[in-house]
């Protein structure tokens, strides 16, 4: 696989296309605020090939102010906080996750690091399981999800997106 873009067409078919334009038209200033995955993360965690369920945990650091000038048709006529631009993303993606077998499994809030840079601060932290990483992708290039991602990029100022599975106990070191 070339990348992200052949990823998401494993099982997707025209779904891929509208995350490729984002991906590749210059979206917003997205590479620099980690907000969407390269084609080489993308191809990377294809690559892993993980067997069974997958936890993506979050870190979502919000603007004082959404800014809505890559998706204007999603802005609301009064100005919202970069927190109620996110609600409004969770409001209308919660159902497309838990109908493709996924679910929010913790939301919580964030702040500053015990252990960390003391600089860096993440606003909301996620944690959000899927059955398998096949199913991931369905849900990430559902057409009705896409719909909501101006909501999310709106509201980020940064985030993180890690990819998890479950420690099988045997060797900590292998």
């Amino acid at each position: 696989m070339s990348g992200w873009r052949d990823a998401t067409r494993i099982g997707a078919g025209k779904k891929a296309g509208r995350l490729d334009r984002r991906m590749n038209e210059g979206y917003g200033d997205m590479t620099d605020r980690y907000l969407e995955p390269t084609q080489a993360s993308g191809a990377a965690l294809m690559a892993r090939a993980i067997p069974g369920e997958v936890v993506m945990l979050n870190l979502l650091r919000f603007r004082e102010v959404a800014d809505y000038s890559a998706s204007p048709e999603l802005a609301t006529s009064a100005g919202i906080s970069g927190r109620e631009a996110f609600q409004k993303y969770i409001d209308h993606t919660l159902p497309i996750l838990r109908a493709s077998g996924g679910d929010l499994d913790f939301l919580g809030e964030g702040g500053k690091y015990l252990i960390g840079p003391q600089e860096e601060r993440w606003d909301l932290v996620m944690l959000v399981r899927q059955k398998s990483l096949a199913e991931f992708m369905a849900f990430a290039t559902n057409e009705v999800f896409l719909t909501s991602l101006g909501h999310r990029t709106a509201a980020l100022e940064e985030s993180r997106l890690l990819p998890l599975v479950a420690y099988d106990g045997t060797n900590i070191t292998g």
